[in-house]
């Protein structure tokens, strides 16, 4: 556990981030992994039927990934208060939910599965993969979101470090398997979703058996969990605004689908690989992003808001470099990353020019994430759901389909950042203006200080 209210700013950030960011960048790779497998011993159709199916899981867990979110900001405060009971409470709060969360969502995925599919008009001959994959992947979202869970849980401690660990078990294992199922076994795409599955749970078992042993805070001990409903409302109040952020998010991410599915499967097996490369990219500034939010959030619950301003332009000097880099280096190379995934010289080309036009904008993408860090670090995730909102439904989405009935597939891909400049410009004046100052869930009689803002 980090006390991330005492200590240079940009130090206690960069060294919490980064073992964020390395996690996540495992977590990552063997979803490349599994696309490269993919691509190169199963085809283009399996290919594009992992890239559909993506978006799809993403609409069925958003609203309870921005339940953990609201979780995972209430369990920061509490800490920073040194609240410790509290913490506790909210931590089996927060189980509890995932528990019956997941079992409900994988019930409901699995029997709409198909007509999703049909409704996004996915080529027919990818269809069949899509279905495969989703309803197994789908039955064992338990342990994604239990592993994912206690991941969120000891990031709100300040232990960024642990999950890491068990990211780097899950990703070895799960790239030993999918060369184990696919190559060996010929299990398919089949092979790929059991993979992912054994990997998680693995994780996901291996860390409570770990913690419960040798933590202080977090140990799951199944009788002895105790559902708060104060803790539980509050975390709805925080994080249901980024549950429907994230839900219309992906709602839109399907409209965007579907936009691509117009153009064939040669685009979408393009877009499926471009995303994952694209994943990857943004991956620093998410996880900076996130770690500044568990910064603000423990030090409003140590009434230390005048940290905050300095903890935002040091996480912006570091994201901004991190991506000015990136998009260098996507630019350069663009053609090599595509064909690491296919052969398909159509893919490729297609692919290559979605990362020339979308890392060249990477810079936007990293400083509205940052902003919104701050915000929601604060408790204050109502307006920043508004403002993704309105640069996803109001401009990206409208943009991407006009400009492809324009340019072809290539427009789909300028509606990104013209969405970005929007979404960045208002949440700027939001944070200007201050209001999400007063949005802490720890309340303290002394009055935040206006240096949070100047």
């Amino acid at each position: 556990m980090k006390d991330l209210s005492v200590g240079k700013e940009s130090k206690l950030i960069w060294q919490f981030a980064t073992p964020m960011l390395l996690g996540n960048v495992f977590q990552q790779f063997y979803n490349i992994v599994d696309s490269i497998i993919i691509g190169n011993y199963l085809g283009k159709e399996a290919l594009a039927a992992v890239g559909a199916s993506f978006p799809i899981i993403f609409t069925l867990i958003s609203l309870v990934i921005g339940f953990g979110s609201g979780a995972t900001i209430i369990i920061a405060q509490y800490f920073g208060a040194k609240k410790f009971g509290k913490v506790t409470r909210a931590i089996n709060t927060l189980y509890i939910f995932l528990f019956f969360a997941s079992i409900i969502l994988s019930i409901v995925g699995i029997s709409l599965s198909g007509k999703i599919f049909a409704l996004i008009q996915l080529p027919a001959e990818i269809i069949p993969f899509a279905t495969q994959y989703l309803n197994i992947y789908l039955s064992g979202l338990i342990f994604f979101f239990g592993f994912n869970g206690t991941a969120a849980i000891l990031r709100g401690l300040g232990d960024s470090k642990t999950p890491l660990y068990f990211m780097i078990i899950a990703t070895l294992t799960n790239i030993g398997l999918d060369l184990l199922f696919v190559m060996v076994f010929q299990w398919g795409i089949s092979g790929v979703a059991v993979a992912t599955i054994i990997s998680q749970g693995g994780a996901f078992i291996s860390a409570i058996v770990y913690l419960n042993k040798t933590h202080k805070i977090v140990k799951l001990a199944i009788k002895k969990l105790v559902f708060d409903r104060a803790i539980f409302l509050q975390s709805l109040r925080i994080g249901l605004p980024s549950g429907l952020q994230q839900t219309f998010v992906s709602i839109g991410l399907l409209a965007i689908v579907w936009i691509v599915n117009l153009f064939g499967t040669d685009v979408i097996a393009a877009y499926t690989v471009a995303m994952r490369i694209d994943s990857l990219a943004t991956l620093p500034a998410m996880n900076f992003a996130a770690a500044l939010s568990t910064f603000v959030g423990q030090n409003l619950g140590a009434n230390k808001p005048e940290r905050i301003r300095a903890g935002l332009i040091a996480t912006l000097r570091m994201t901004s470099l991190i991506s000015v880099s990136i998009t260098v280096i996507a630019i350069l190379f663009s053609s090599q990353l595509m064909s690491a995934f296919t052969t398909d010289e159509n893919v490729i080309r297609i692919g290559s020019g979605y990362l020339i036009i979308i890392s060249s904008f990477y810079i936007l993408l990293s400083t509205l994430f940052v902003i919104n860090g701050v915000l929601r670090g604060a408790g204050d995730t109502l307006i920043p759901m508004f403002i993704t909102l309105l640069s996803l439904w109001v401009i990206r989405i409208p943009f991407s389909y006009y400009l492809s009935m324009e340019i072809g597939e290539t427009g789909i891909w300028w509606g990104s950042p013209i969405g970005w400049f929007f979404g960045l410009l208002l949440a700027f004046l939001y944070y200007l203006s201050g209001k999400w100052k007063n949005k802490s869930v720890v309340k303290h009689t002394q009055e935040i200080s206006k240096t949070m803002i100047e």
